[in-house]
């Protein structure tokens, strides 16, 4: 994919500078020793709903769908390539790239991330906390758990850089990636059923078109995609000398997050499918499926995958009060007008230390507890759902914009399979969210 993604042709965006130096644009050799921007946005984008969504498939219709959520990682490469490009190409933040194109898309943004993350954030933590109550039984009730969760993500990112934050992330990963990997093993799949399930076919059940689009859409993030660009320059890469290194970065990300999707799809295949067990919606199915386990497999298999649970889901929270809290720094920095801010910048840990960076984490904790004890409000939650899936339809279409239009260099625009590609998402991700606007209960709203 890369050779057609705009990479130029000739060493016409070199520079003379040696390797290592400030404004070097000499290419880097791709290594495995400098990834790490990649774990980061495949442990946040993988949270617990989405391995329940991807159990559920595989309970449902077996390894029907298993070529729908390959697309679906495919796609996903390619928008995190494109935020990556962007950075790297032009020097400039995806925010500052919005903003060229009109007022309109900071409004949809401050929108946005003051909606999505007052919700998100009572999520993420009820996420975290599902399976410490699971795994310590009559310790601390359910709230209680989620606000501790929610304190030591505070406390995690206020007081740590990218750096220590990146370790620990590859850490969770890797926890993750055992405990998934096991499970798929451990309920013995039929990979000649699974070789099968590469096959391009629709279920022969209602509503399959629809079910198929939302495997596809639903796995690997939704605006940790667009904070991929910002961790790629808080790691230290911020020219297109970092191009092949990021590629290699952003594959190594959604070729794990393959890896999580395959391995609970084969559970829910031939655990739950072949039992015809059917789980429940949301993240108690994986305590559902916690239980199952337990009676399948005995205890030690249960407490692992609770451990693994809950990898998954505090990667998503650690990750959201990072990337997106980047991401809002990089706004109000804008709007004070300074929002020429380098990556260099980024990468010294100046946006860490900031107000706007650290305001937004205390957004995401404390208002969100308040949901936790007095419950989601109606309006409020049916806002979130709508912005939630209008931001991929968003984040396609202004990438698009951005990396064909003289916004971005020549030698670093879009191929023709980037362009497919992020056409494809587009439309993908715009029939989802007519369906999740169509889906909600509007007549209760008003």
């Amino acid at each position: 994919m890369a050779d057609t993604t705009g990479t130029p042709k000739g060493n016409s965006t070199h520079t003379e500078a040696p390797s290592g130096t400030e404004g070097d644009t000499s290419p880097r050799r791709s290594s495995w020793k400098h990834i790490g921007p990649g774990i980061v946005v495949a442990a946040t984008g993988v949270g617990a709903g989405d391995l329940v969504a991807t159990l559920i498939a595989g309970s449902n219709f077996g390894y029907t769908l298993l070529w729908a959520a390959v697309v679906g990682c495919l796609i996903k490469i390619s928008l995190a390539e494109a935020a990556g490009r962007w950075h790297l190409s032009t020097g400039r933040t995806l925010f500052d790239g919005w903003a060229s194109l009109g007022r309109w898309t900071t409004w949809f943004f401050v929108v946005y991330v003051v909606v999505w993350g007052f919700v998100y954030g009572a999520a993420a933590m009820s996420s975290s906390a599902l399976p410490l109550q699971a795994l310590f039984p009559g310790v601390m009730d359910l709230k209680a758990w989620a606000v501790a969760c929610g304190l030591v993500g505070l406390v995690f990112v206020w007081f740590n850089k990218y750096a220590v934050f990146e370790k620990v992330m590859t850490v969770l990963v890797g926890v993750m990636f055992v405990v998934t990997v096991y499970l798929a093993v451990r309920v013995t799949p039929h990979l000649g059923d699974a070789f099968a399930g590469l096959l391009p076919v629709l279920p022969d059940e209602k509503d399959s078109v629809l079910n198929t689009l939302g495997l596809i859409g639903g796995v690997g993030g939704t605006i940790t995609l667009a904070a991929y660009g910002y961790w790629v320059n808080a790691k230290g890469w911020t020219d297109t000398g970092w191009m092949k290194v990021m590629r290699l970065d952003n594959r190594i990300a959604y070729a794990t997050t393959g890896v999580f999707v395959v391995a609970m799809l084969f559970v829910g295949a031939e655990l739950l499918h072949s039992a015809n067990v059917a789980l429940a919606s949301g993240d108690k199915g994986l305590v559902q499926l916690g239980d199952i386990l337990e009676a399948r497999y005995g205890t030690a298999t249960a407490t692992f995958f609770l451990i693994g649970f809950f990898a998954t889901s505090f990667t998503s929270l650690i990750g959201v009060w990072h990337g997106v809290s980047l991401m809002f720094a990089d706004f109000v920095a804008r709007s004070r007008g300074r929002g020429d801010a380098t990556g260099t910048q980024v990468a010294s840990g100046e946006r860490e230390r900031s107000w706007p960076f650290r305001a937004y984490l205390l957004w995401l904790t404390f208002p969100p507890i308040v949901l936790l004890f007095q419950g989601q409000p109606f309006r409020l939650v049916i806002l979130y759902g709508v912005l939630g899936a209008a931001f991929l339809p968003f984040l396609a279409g202004t990438l698009l914009w951005l990396l064909n239009s003289s916004r971005t260099p020549r030698a670093w625009r879009n191929g023709p399979l980037s362009n497919a590609m992020l056409v494809l998402a587009g439309l993908l991700f715009l029939v989802l969210c007519v369906k999740q606007v169509v889906d909600q209960p509007w007549a209760d709203f008003f």
